[in-house]
């Protein structure tokens, strides 16, 4: 079988191209930096294709003979910091979407499997848990990125009443795991644990999941999903303050003990990201991430469990593995960012 992976050196694309390798897949990986690349797949029998999602014209004709596209390519981390992001969060995950897959169809690939994000799903009033049913309208989300996927993933429902190739949607929670070298906010979230930055918690809650069952789910789905099946793909339901507790027990780094209400987080937060504008430097975490933290939205993966007979790690095991990979790799995170 032969895959074509977009986002190719991100923390799901990565660990998605060590899978695939590792079950015999031929891997074309798509890479806005082939130093980076070469520097993450060092010893690796995977084809990198440098470009990005803002010129697929100069790459597609890459994915000639796929049979699976795998697109985890998209405009994420930058929206969670400074600036306006709007026009790139709308070209790259929606516009720029939908010709890669008009293209991917032009080049005879077999299927795709699309990467959305549980921020897609609507929360129950009722307390009761969300499932795929519960599908946003793109004025309900908690931030830009957010609505980008829910315009994406409208677009792509449109796309599929008029072209043929199969669309398989995962939405994952978020993610941890090793190989994160960007790093994604889970990454910079461990980091900064390791390096005693985070004052103390707050009552929060959020589905977690692990970046490598994710990668399964996505292999599971390009060989048994229908088209137009969605699935949300989480593992645990945690909180900030049981993530610092597990994160001392595998790590030997002291977690904070204090314990904020939510109203002087906000405060907190609001106004450091205020006077970090002002200097033009980036925040730890930002409102729109304090958002998510605090919305306490819980998703269920049952019909991902069911249908793509998926079992998940322990959140322990998880952490554990992000933390010594960081520890043995922080030359090369270094290299990453800037490379």
């Amino acid at each position: 079988m032969k895959a074509f992976v977009t986002g190719g050196t991100g923390l799901l694309g990565n660990n998605l191209v060590r899978l695939l390798l590792e079950r015999g897949w031929e891997v074309k990986a798509l890479a806005r930096s082939s130093k980076k690349a070469e520097m993450m797949f060092d010893g690796l029998d995977v084809q990198i294709v440098q470009g990005d999602l803002l010129d697929i014209e100069s790459w597609a004709h890459q994915m000639n003979g796929s049979d699976v596209l795998f697109h985890t390519a998209a405009y994420f981390r930058e929206t969670f910091r400074n600036g306006d992001h709007w026009d790139n969060l709308e070209k790259i995950n929606v516009t720029n979407t939908i010709r890669l897959f008009e293209l991917a169809e032009q080049y005879e690939v077999g299927k795709v499997i699309h990467i959305s994000t549980n921020a897609t799903i609507r929360k129950r009033n009722n307390g009761e848990i969300s499932d795929e049913s519960d599908h946003m309208n793109p004025d309900e989300t908690l931030n830009l990125y957010g609505k980008s996927k829910v315009i994406a993933d409208l677009e792509i429902k449109k796309f599929m009443e008029e072209h043929h190739i199969p669309i398989v949607t995962i939405m994952p929670a978020w993610m941890f795991g090793p190989s994160d070298a960007a790093p994604t906010g889970s990454g910079q979230f461990v980091l900064n644990f390791l390096d005693q930055k985070f004052p103390g918690s707050f009552p929060s809650g959020i589905d977690v999941v692990d970046v490598r069952d994710v990668a399964n789910a996505m292999i599971q789905a390009a060989k048994k999903s229908p088209s137009g099946e969605k699935y949300i793909v989480t593992a645990h339901y945690t909180s900030l303050g049981e993530l610092f507790e597990i994160l001392q027990h595998v790590s030997g780094v002291s977690a904070p003990t204090k314990k904020f209400p939510i109203s002087m987080v906000y405060l907190s937060t609001w106004f450091t990201q205020k006077i970090a504008s002002l200097r033009n430097k980036e925040v730890d975490m930002s409102l729109d991430e304090l958002r998510v933290m605090t919305e306490m939205k819980r998703t269920s993966g049952d019909k991902a469990i069911r249908d793509l007979n998926l079992t998940f790690r322990p959140l322990e095991e998880t952490l554990r593995a992000t933390v010594e990979w960081y520890r043995s790799n922080g030359a090369k995170v270094k290299e990453s960012i800037t490379a």
